[in-house]
């Protein structure tokens, strides 16, 4: 597999893991304005880890969710720094593999 070739299979995991985790958070915001089951935390910082923080931060700005937690921020940030360390490493990996 090339280098380009990862670098498409990373975008499209990307968008797709952002955009679970923007609806997952859209899902959990509707539930907490009807009071209804919510989505558990551990999911979307989950969905967060595997690399849809980028949509977990772009929907908790767009609908004000999570944003005033601060015990879950502190959660996201470590779910954000995990998955670019990964990414880092898988990336410094292949590159030094030749």
């Amino acid at each position: 597999m090339t280098a380009v070739n990862i670098a498409i299979v990373f975008a499209i995991w990307t968008g797709l893991a952002s955009a679970i985790t923007a609806v997952l958070y859209a899902f959990d915001k509707n539930a907490a304005k009807k009071e209804v089951r919510r989505v558990p935390e551990r999911t979307l910082l989950a969905w967060s880890a595997v690399g849809g923080w980028p949509g977990g931060w772009i929907a908790g700005r767009m609908l004000r969710h999570k944003t005033q937690k601060l015990s879950y921020r502190i959660k996201f940030a470590i779910c954000v720094l995990f998955n670019v360390a990964v990414v880092f490493a898988a990336w410094r990996w292949y590159s030094e593999r030749g």
